[in-house]
């Protein structure tokens, strides 16, 4: 193994992204070598011991690629404080320590991504790469005129206008509509948001398709592998943006 930041070891281990890695040694949770370590600044390589909350911490060889159909009532974390139900808990027949690609909101339902692989993770999280990401909504309300015009213009949620999107109407009557919305951001509850700033009442939200992979008829609550070539299509398609 070459010489490698410690945040990139862990999330290489499966432990979590680099993000959330990053925060796990600065908690004091991480050691090398027997020394607690919170410095972002450390670095390992092979003969090095590292252990998260006393336990080895070993890189596996065998990369995973999982999707999932989250459930609402679910928390997009390996582990909750409030012991509210994870989507670790849907997980339990997979056979190695893999954590969420970004996250879905407790009342979002839909594909979410896991992985053991951390630069899979950088290269589909990084906002650099504008990964497009396509949710299906369940609206009422009264919208304002030209609604899905304004939402693929851009609105202001939490005073900073957003990204360009793409929004049509899948199924509508007089009192609530289904609308498909693409974004490729990946701010706290955007979809949600966005919807409430035209007018829209957000009453479910499903995500279901993320860089080019469909969600299609897997079952709510159940997970599957990812083929080669699906995990081929995806970096593809985040490296192309």
């Amino acid at each position: 193994m070459e010489e490698m930041r410690l945040q990139k070891y862990l999330a290489m281990a499966g432990v979590a992204s680099r993000r959330a890695s990053e925060q796990i040694i600065t908690d004091g949770r991480v050691s090398v070598n027997g020394e607690k370590i919170t410095e972002l600044g450390t670095k390992v390589c092979d003969g090095d011991e590292v252990c998260l909350d006393g336990m080895p911490v070993v890189l596996e060889d065998k990369k995973f690629y999982i999707m999932l159909n989250k459930p609402v009532g679910y928390v997009t974390t390996v582990s909750d404080e409030q012991g509210r139900p994870t989507v670790m808990d849907l997980l339990g027949d997979v056979n190695a320590r893999v954590y969420p690609v970004g996250r879905l909101d407790f009342n979002t339902e839909g594909l979410l991504l896991l992985t053991n692989d951390g630069d899979f993770t950088y290269k589909i999280t990084h906002p650099k790469h504008k990964l497009d990401k396509t949710y299906e909504v369940w609206v009422t309300g009264n919208a304002k005129p030209n609604a899905l015009r304004m939402l693929e213009t851009g609105v202001y949620i939490d005073g900073k206008k957003t990204a360009p999107a793409k929004a049509d109407i899948i199924d509508a009557s007089q009192n609530s509509a289904i609308l498909s919305i693409t974004i490729h951001e990946g701010r706290n509850r955007q979809v949600r948001k966005m919807c409430q700033a035209v007018g829209f009442k957000v009453m479910g939200l499903k995500r279901v398709s993320e860089g080019g992979l469909i969600l299609g008829n897997l079952p709510i609550g159940k997970w599957r592998h990812l083929n080669p070539n699906e995990v081929k299509l995806i970096l593809k398609n985040a490296q192309s943006k």
